[in-house]
């Protein structure tokens, strides 16, 4: 269902329960009349960088940190979350490579699809409380099951950072199984762990544990991706940022209450209710946190780090990466 009358605006995001609403009309943007595209996080980010091609998308978090660094952004920022993701669970090794806890990465080879990747950047800082440094590992970089994929953002990394490019008719995951390279990280399994291989597991024998022991710890629920809109659009139209803001949180409203739903459960996964439950109980009752104040010490870690591994160019505050009018809301 359309705005009639409203701004006809290109909306590229993932398909998640929380944008639904808006997809279908539940909810409506203000003042818009949104044409979704429905597409995966890596074609996304590619064409938004490469050629600018969306009005409103989702973006990688690490990707827009670079952009907004160097001052070349064409898109403005707004304090909502599409992806968040605990990253326990982006680590993968070879049995055979001598891996056993995070210090063990010291001095192996370790794949990942591109370096600057939000969920590479949050592994770094999960390996950091280990005392384990970018420098001291070889990275390797690749297409995790198609050859030659190459880093979206050029890079000018510390000079202590060893980064090689995986051979041009090599992927990560075929790497992998023959030992060329001892670990993976990235947001995607290699097809020997989906295949339940025995000679790749996760480095986190339980990432689940793992990750809610670190979330109590930090207060961190780590984000991956933010929502940008064309910079150009809203120099026109001022108004739109906290019209997106409002309507995306009012979509995510309403997508985590139906995960409570005890009738009849809406998502195709058994205990969802119970898995729901425990999970509002460690995050809190928002669950699924869009906004910016409740998220500054999120984002105050992730800038840090992102610029102590030398990706972004300066040191950039929260502040920095959204729209000002999106940084407060109203109170009634």
């Amino acid at each position: 269902m359309s705005n009639a009358g409203g701004l006809p605006l290109s909306i590229a995001i993932g398909n998640y329960d929380r944008i639904r609403p808006i997809r279908d009309g539940q909810v409506r943007i203000d003042g818009v009349d949104p044409v979704f595209m429905l597409l995966e996080p890596e074609e996304i980010f590619f064409r938004a960088f490469r050629s600018v091609d969306f009005d409103i998308c989702e973006l990688s978090l690490s990707s827009f940190s670079v952009k907004q660094a160097a001052g070349t952004n064409p898109y403005v920022g707004v304090p909502v979350f599409p992806s968040r993701m605990f990253r326990h669970n982006a680590f993968y090794v070879n049995i055979n490579a001598g891996i056993a806890r995070p210090e063990d990465l010291r001095g192996k080879r370790i794949g990942l699809p591109e370096y600057q990747l939000t969920a590479c950047v949050w592994a770094r800082i999960i390996l950091d409380e280990y005392g384990v440094r970018p420098e001291d590992v070889t990275w390797v970089r690749g297409g995790m099951e198609e050859a030659g994929r190459i880093e979206k953002i050029s890079l000018d990394l510390p000079a202590g950072v060893r980064l090689e490019n995986a051979p041009a008719d090599k992927t990560l995951s075929g790497m992998l199984d023959t030992g060329e390279i001892d670990a993976i990280l990235g947001p995607r399994a290699p097809r020997a762990f989906e295949a339940g291989e025995d000679h790749v597991r996760w480095l986190f024998p339980d990432p689940v544990v793992a990750a809610k022991a670190w979330y109590e710890k930090t207060g961190i629920f780590p984000i991956m991706h933010v929502l940008g809109i064309r910079k150009t659009l809203v120099e026109q139209h001022p108004w739109l940022p906290s019209a997106v803001v409002k309507a995306f949180n009012q979509s995510r409203d309403i997508a985590v209450e139906a995960l409570f739903e005890t009738a009849a459960s809406r998502i195709s996964l058994p205990f969802v209710e119970e898995s729901a439950r425990s999970a509002r109980a460690l995050l809190g009752p928002e669950l699924w946190s869009y906004g910016f104040a409740q998220n500054r010490h999120v984002l105050e870690t992730f800038l840090e780090h992102h610029h102590r591994q030398g990706l972004s160019k300066k040191r950039l505050s929260p502040e920095d990466l959204f729209h000002p009018a999106t940084l407060e809301t109203f109170k009634i």
